[in-house]
């Protein structure tokens, strides 16, 4: 198990390196990435992110819910706080779902799923929660449903025995 101490310790690694100065809160990539907490599937290391490139919302299945839509809403409020927002050509979200994902083990359980998505447990075939394919353009979709006019999205498959990505559905901008 990994402790509070060797935690300090590599915290304190990674402060001696001074990566983290000079990073603002808008991420340098323009990137939000929404991906799943599978520890194999870091969304940083799976795509190459440096520190600061790219804002990272990870939940069960990398799915978007209602609940991350709102959590993006109030990130773009902090990003108009702090610097009246981004432009939004100059913004990219990016859906990475992967192979054997741990969320079609719940499968068996269609109350906490369709609690989790805030739908009837007879709507929860239209997420896809089987096919990480299927269930990227579905949550490209929501993504373009909930975000402004401008933006870019994009859905990405992650595969855990070959460590690639398939574009799933290549960047497009959010239609008004």
């Amino acid at each position: 198990m990994i402790d509070t101490d060797e935690l300090a310790e590599r915290n304190a690694g990674f402060a001696g390196g001074g990566s983290f100065a000079g990073l603002r809160l808008m991420p340098s990539g323009g990137l939000t990435v929404v991906g799943c907490v599978d520890p194999r599937v870091d969304p940083s290391d799976v795509l190459g992110l440096r520190l600061g490139e790219a804002a990272v919302i990870r939940n069960v299945g990398g799915r978007v819910t209602p609940a991350t839509l709102r959590t993006l809403r109030m990130l773009s409020e902090v990003l108009r706080a702090r610097a009246g927002g981004p432009r939004p050509g100059d913004v990219h979200y990016a859906v990475l779902h992967h192979t054997d994902c741990g969320i079609t083990d719940l499968a068996a359980f269609p109350e906490l799923l369709a609690d989790y998505f805030e739908v009837p447990a007879a709507d929860l075939d239209a997420k896809a929660v089987a096919d990480p394919v299927a269930a990227v353009r579905v949550d490209v979709d929501m993504l373009g449903q909930g975000l402004p006019a401008g933006v870019f999205v994009s859905g990405l498959v992650y595969d855990v025995a070959t460590g690639l990505i398939d574009v799933v559905v290549p960047p497009a901008r959010v239609a008004a």
